[in-house]
Order: C-alpha cells, then sequence, then structure tokens
C-alpha cells in the first residue's frame, strides 16, 4: 500500500505488523505495561473492553511514571522489562523512544507518533523491522496543510509562534517541514523551544516579546500535560491557537487539524490483541475478544 493511499484508509493513522514475540510473563495473565497513566489513556482500556479485555480478570496493566521528567522515561520504561510485561504501549515519540532502549524483544505499541521513519523507530512504513508497531499522527506531513488553514483562517497572519520539543525525536522533522511551508504563504515562524515543565513562563514571555500574532503546536506528551496553561495563556493575551489534536479545542483552542486522541488509543488496543491473539494460552476466556474482526 502506497504511503499516500495508507493515510487516506486509516485517517492519520499507520500501522504494522508485530515482528518480535513478547517475553513470557511469569503471571498467570497476559502484563500489559504503560507510561504515564493519565485520563486520555481511557480509550484505551475502553478498546480493550471492547475486545473482551477486563484488567484484574484476564489482564493486569502495570503502571509507571517518569513523574513529568523526560530524564525518568528510560527508568520507568527499564521497571516494565524487568517484571516483566507482555508488551509496552507508549504514547509519543520520547517514551518510544525510552521503550526502544529498554528492550528489543518485548513488543512496543506506539500512539500517536509524528513521524516514526524519521525518529528511527521503524525502518519503513511498509517493513518496519525491529519489535515496534502502534499508529502515527503523521505530524510533519501535515504541518504545512495546518499552516495553509491558519492563514486562511487568518489572511493577516504573518508571524506565528511555533512550539516544539528539543527532546521529542520527531520534531526536527516539523521544523523542516515549517521552514519549507512558511516562506510561500509570507509567514515567519518563531520557533519556541520547552523541553521540561519550568520553561514554559520564561519560553512563552520571551515568545510575547517577538510579538506572533498565531500559535501553533504539537501534540508532545510534555507540552499536552500543560494544555490547560498554555490555551489559558494564549486567551490572557488574545493569541489564536491551531493545535494538532481535536481535543484542545474541545478544551477551548481556537482551532485544530489532525488525528483524535481518542481514535488513536482506542486503535492501539488492537494492536495488543493482535499480538495475544497469536500466543492461544494468553488470550482471554473463550468470548468476546475471538468475536471482533479487526481492521487493518
Amino acid at each position: 500500500m502506497k504511503r499516500r493511499q495508507m493515510i487516506a484508509a486509516l485517517g492519520g493513522a499507520a500501522a504494522w505488523p508485530f515482528v518480535a514475540h513478547a517475553q513470557q510473563s511469569v503471571s498467570k495473565i497476559p502484563r500489559i505495561g504503560i507510561i504515564d497513566p493519565a485520563a486520555i489513556w481511557d480509550p484505551f482500556r475502553q478498546g480493550l473492553r471492547d475486545l473482551g479485555y477486563i484488567e484484574g480478570r484476564n489482564i493486569a496493566i502495570e503502571y509507571r511514571s517518569a513523574e513529568g521528567r523526560p530524564e525518568r522515561l528510560v527508568a520507568a520504561a527499564t521497571e516494565l522489562t524487568r517484571l516483566p510485561v507482555d508488551v509496552i504501549v507508549t504514547y509519543g515519540s520520547p517514551a518510544t523512544q525510552a521503550a526502544k532502549q529498554a528492550t528489543t524483544t518485548i513488543p512496543i505499541v506506539m500512539i500517536g507518533i509524528g513521524d516514526p521513519v524519521r525518529a528511527g523507530f521503524v525502518s519503513s512504513l511498509a517493513h518496519p523491522g525491529e519489535n515496534i508497531t502502534g499508529n502515527t499522527i503523521l505530524g510533519p506531513e501535515i504541518a504545512p496543510k495546518r499552516l495553509q488553514l491558519l492563514k486562511l483562517a487568518l489572511p493577516t497572519v504573518s508571524r506565528v509562534a511555533f512550539l516544539w520539543n528539543p527532546d521529542n525525536p520527531s520534531h526536527a522533522a516539523y521544523l523542516d517541514e515549517w521552514k519549507a511551508a512558511a516562506p510561500a504563504l509570507g509567514i515567519e515562524v518563531l520557533f519556541v523551544a520547552v523541553r521540561s515543565s519550568d520553561e514554559f513562563d520564561s519560553a512563552f514571555a520571551a515568545m510575547m516579546r517577538e510579538r506572533p500574532n498565531a500559535f501553533t503546536m504539537t501534540a508532545d506528551p510534555l507540552h499536552q500535560l500543560h494544555i490547560g496553561w498554555i490555551i489559558d495563556f494564549l486567551a490572557r493575551n488574545r493569541l489564536p491557537g491551531m493545535y494538532q489534536v481535536r481535543e484542545n479545542v474541545v478544551a477551548g483552542g481556537l482551532m485544530s487539524y489532525g488525528a483524535s486522541f481518542h481514535d488513536l488509543y482506542r486503535r492501539a488496543a488492537a494492536y495488543v490483541h493482535k499480538d495475544f491473539a497469536r500466543h492461544s494460552a494468553r488470550r482471554p476466556a473463550r468470548g468476546a475478544a475471538d468475536q471482533v474482526r479487526l481492521g487493518c
């Protein structure tokens, strides 16, 4: 399937099959490892329930927190591998990078990656290799379209602030796309780097001194932890914002163009099911999971 066809078929999410078997768990039921649990994981848990997997009954979910500190991600992933868990599910590039560093054998299901190829997680969309599967938000590829829509909605916009995370391996591709697309639209991009929670105040104060007349951002996990603060800051300063996921608009942002967190997380449950289904001994008790027809 060609890349453009894949985008159309999945509505912004691409998926690949597992290529490695999970490490056998010492428990009687399969264990899923999750880094940084939050309410955003509810659609994933609901997706598991829809497939017949009930936490505490026929699956266990192990949670580890990085406490909002990027340097803690590898430690959290390593703790999960030592239990061990049967699969690790990650949201975003930093957590996926940490899981990839922690294991080459336990399957990793990644959610909402910007560009898995340029980030170095897979060799290609068609033949990923490694032990990683999941979905991508295809953020860098639709960044020019997001900028075009912003210009269409705000014809006088000329200086757009772009929030990015230098520690996110997908963000170099975003910068490349923005630098290529902005001049053709007569837009100057102000790059605002925030790599830790204590940098927001100073970074946004410096941003406002540059007098941007619009703002945009990605779905970076660290930044999404502070989305309420970001939306409130933009409202106080009368700065229109363009977001990558619809949930940010539901929370009060102006507009978005991109995937839905809910759909991305729900889809991830199907990839966990596919891995469990390969090992009949780890499939839940006879019933719901076997009756579900899975798409691509």
